[in-house]
């Protein structure tokens, strides 16, 4: 007994391990990086999200793809008194009217022959002759395109064609020609939108070579920049320019490379009544020129 008393205890044995359990640090790089997160591993297991090229938007028209950056860049500045008054005839036929101070009349007809089919009839009439200008244009809706042909004084015809790529993406194209002097030309043109911004491009033959960027920084406030290279006549332009939305009222302004300052002010003073103010300084050239006016109709 005193021999078994003697003898010293066997060490206890080493804690178990986990089955299969990694040593502290892992091997290799999998020990060291931090653990996915269950939601990255199941975002990968998703499929991506394929586009469906069938079922694309309907784009905006051709000679509107440009409309951000013109609210901003090219509002309808004018000088003296201006009279607008528009009237809805029924639920598809409109008459618009534009008196000016110079003796300008400006008159705009829209009827929708059909739900995908529109004909609008824009006239000027002046006191000074050949100045005076008629322009019929059809518009056709498809599901994600839209076509248009156009007809005017001076044997003018036109047409156009504008498709939906993605579903952000959309690219069209234009031809002309102008019977009385002889000319022709064809253009083309894309334009990317998203919920922030609108960037478009446009080329023609003329030799123009136009980009236009609008950045929507709230739901009130617009930003908008374009550049104008003239290949012909070798001139580069840009501006920028500012549309603001307000609770009775529409601020809209720009400033461009040549040193031209314009604003123009939109107020709503009752249902369907509007009045404007119009401003264009051009300080290098001495030209200053100044509106008031007034909108009535829907």
């Amino acid at each position: 007994m005193g021999s078994a008393a003697s003898a010293a205890a066997p060490p206890p044995p080493p804690p178990a391990q986990p089955h299969m359990a990694a040593p502290p640090y892992g091997a290799g790089l999998a020990g060291i990086l931090p653990p996915k997160p269950d939601g990255e591993e199941e975002g990968k297991k998703k499929e991506v999200e394929k586009v469906d090229y069938l079922n694309l938007p309907c784009p905006v028209p051709f000679e509107e793809i440009q409309r951000e950056a013109l609210m901003s860049l090219k509002p309808e500045l004018f000088e003296g008194l201006r009279f607008d008054f528009t009237k809805g005839l029924n639920q598809k036929f409109s008459l618009s009217h534009r008196v000016l101070t110079d003796g300008r009349l400006n008159a705009r007809v829209k009827c929708d022959l059909t739900d995908d089919l529109t004909m609008k009839i824009n006239a000027q009439l002046t006191h000074e002759p050949h100045y005076s200008q008629g322009m019929f244009n059809f518009d056709y809706k498809g599901t994600d395109y839209r076509a248009q042909f156009q007809i005017g004084n001076n044997a003018f015809y036109g047409a156009n064609y504008i498709q939906s790529v993605t579903p952000n993406l959309s690219m069209g194209t234009e031809i002309f020609w102008l019977g009385h002097q002889r000319k022709s030309g064809i253009g083309f043109a894309s334009r990317y939108n998203s919920d922030k911004m609108v960037g478009t491009l446009q080329v023609a033959s003329t030799g123009i070579v136009a980009l236009s960027y609008v950045q929507k920084v709230s739901e009130k406030v617009s930003l908008a920049s374009d550049f104008i290279y003239n290949h012909m006549s070798r001139d580069v332009t840009s501006s920028f320019g500012y549309d603001y939305m307000l609770r009775q009222c529409r601020l809209r302004g720009k400033i461009d490379s040549n040193g031209v300052v314009a604003a123009y002010l939109e107020e709503r003073l009752n249902m369907g009544v509007n009045f404007l103010l119009s401003a264009e300084i051009d300080h290098s050239k001495k030209n200053y020129k100044f509106g008031f006016g007034m909108t009535v109709g829907e």
